[in-house]
């Protein structure tokens, strides 16, 4: 299946927007590793799709490396206002779904696909880190900033708005395809 078509079935999955990804574009910085050390998300240590579980950045740019191409998806809503949580919620809520969906889609054509997305798998409600093997490695889902990235930085270097102004909220997703 050509780029072109994959772009086209995520935009039918309900993405706002979706582009080539060049993964020769896809830069791994240590300082966004050490935002995921600070546990923010509190997935640091938790989640075997998050650090220091999925490995060290070389061991990430390995993985990386092992693409040709991929594509890059956005779910951007609309904010009532900066305060408007149940909207961000919504949003956030929508693209992850679509994200999981569109990579149980994926794997069928691409059964090798790595999906990156908007922070760490939540397909168990609860992760059997570090006591058990994952129960779904086809299915679990890293995140883009988990492996390094300076998501808004991709997206530029590929072409594709990150912010879309005042009022709105995007997520940004990455499936890297052999």
């Amino acid at each position: 299946m050509n780029t072109d078509e994959v772009i086209r079935r995520a935009l039918d999955q309900g993405f706002s927007f979706s582009v080539p990804l060049d993964p020769a574009t896809i830069k791994l910085r240590p300082e966004v590793r050490d935002m995921c050390a600070s546990n923010r998300c509190h997935s640091y240590n938790k989640n075997w799709t998050c650090p220091p579980a999925i490995g060290t950045l070389d061991e990430c740019s390995e993985r990386i490396s092992r693409y040709s191409r991929g594509i890059l998806v956005q779910t951007m809503g609309y904010l009532e206002d900066e305060f408007d949580i149940e909207g961000m919620e919504e949003i956030s809520i929508s693209h992850r779904h679509n994200f999981a969906s569109f990579h149980d889609i994926l794997i069928k054509d691409f059964p090798n696909a790595l999906s990156l997305g908007a922070g760490g798998c939540t397909r168990c409600e609860k992760c059997t880190y570090p006591d058990l093997p994952c129960r779904f490695p086809h299915l679990a889902l890293s995140s883009m900033e988990g492996y390094g990235m300076i998501v808004s930085e991709v997206c530029k270097m590929n072409g594709l708005p990150y912010n879309y102004g005042v009022g709105t909220l995007v997520f940004v997703g990455c499936y890297l395809l052999d």
